[in-house]
């Protein structure tokens, strides 16, 4: 029996590699640039699997495809997906949720020190012509300071480990993990107002949720410390950024790094123009060796969906287990 794969769409150079595995499977690989839930069912007609990275795969979608067997999300996050209605339409949603760790603590770092030590803003004004270190004043000693983390998974834990040398104590606010857990792994557990008042720089790593939306709004960046630092590789939403914005204005924080944004691209926005603020095009998962991991782990899982087998990464294994034989 033959199989068809869709990939709704991408920004990769080529599909290749998933071609090539498609292939090797016996499988029929098929592309599309779909960026609404229309285009995707019209891309997607007949097809067993979708291989998706931004485009939305909404209820309509399973509606209106009812061959689906298996959505592969190319990331971490699954916020694209409608996965209540994938499960209610008997469709496996996987994910790839470990191939950009070490990527993504890196980034966080280099968007923590660049805010830290006003590395973009030195920049701009040596290439403005001003040679002047008084410009980026003022810069505190980093060591003895305190590394918050909102959210505590496999990414701040390689964190902790990476910025051991620099000095820093850790605190994390994480409601889903114990005290011993996060101690375990090298930092202590506090409630959301402790790290908002005792961190030095909070790096966010929530996934975005209903609880977590806005989550550092006016109220958390007026407990911050007035030298803290907000940096955030996690989700765009979780940051207000019309607060933010404000806060940096008020001199409520001293600076902020964000790798990713409520709108991407960005609609204007105060943030952009400031000195103070260090951007990132939602590009801390990145390295070339990632984005070949993302791709083949995110492929072979969608093969192993539509040959029966369960995927390595099912984000609702209710599904499987409720389709396959006793």
């Amino acid at each position: 029996m033959s199989h068809t794969v869709v990939v709704t769409d991408f920004d990769f150079p080529d599909v290749e590699l998933e071609r090539e595995l498609c292939e090797a499977h016996g499988a029929t690989l098929e592309t599309a640039q779909a960026t609404t839930p229309t285009e995707v069912i019209e891309a997607a007609a007949g097809a067993d699997a979708l291989l998706v990275q931004y485009a939305p795969i909404t209820e309509a979608v399973f509606d209106a495809l009812p061959d689906l067997v298996v959505v592969g999300r190319y990331g971490v996050g699954v916020d694209a997906v409608d996965v209540a209605s994938a499960t209610a339409h008997g469709v496996q949603v996987v994910n790839v949720p470990a191939y950009c760790e070490d990527e993504v603590s890196t980034h966080a770092i280099a968007l923590l020190l660049a805010c830290v030590r006003n590395v973009s803003n030195y920049d701009a004004e040596i290439k403005r012509g001003t040679w002047d270190w008084k410009r980026g004043r003022p810069i505190h000693r980093l060591r003895g300071r305190t590394l918050g983390f909102a959210g505590f998974g496999k990414i701040p834990e390689r964190m902790v480990k990476k910025v051991r040398g620099f000095g820093l104590d850790a605190v994390a606010y994480d409601p889903y993990r114990s005290a011993e857990e996060i101690a375990g792994r090298g930092a202590e557990k506090v409630e959301f107002e402790e790290l908002l008042e005792r961190a030095d720089a909070i790096s966010v790593h929530t996934p975005l949720t209903d609880e977590t939306r806005g989550l550092f709004d006016a109220d958390a960046f007026r407990v911050m410390k007035e030298s803290a630092v907000l940096v955030n590789t996690a989700r765009g939403g979780v940051v207000d950024t019309d607060a933010l914005a404000d806060a940096l204005t008020a001199g409520e924080l001293a600076g902020a790094g964000l790798d990713v944004l409520p709108e991407e691209p960005p609609e204007p926005s105060p943030l952009l123009d400031r000195d103070d603020v260090v951007l990132t095009p939602h590009v801390a998962w990145y390295s070339e060796e990632s984005i070949e991991e993302l791709r083949r782990t995110a492929t072979r899982d969608v093969l192993r969906a539509i040959v029966g087998e369960r995927p390595e990464n099912l984000v609702n294994p209710d599904v499987f287990e409720s389709t396959t034989p006793p």
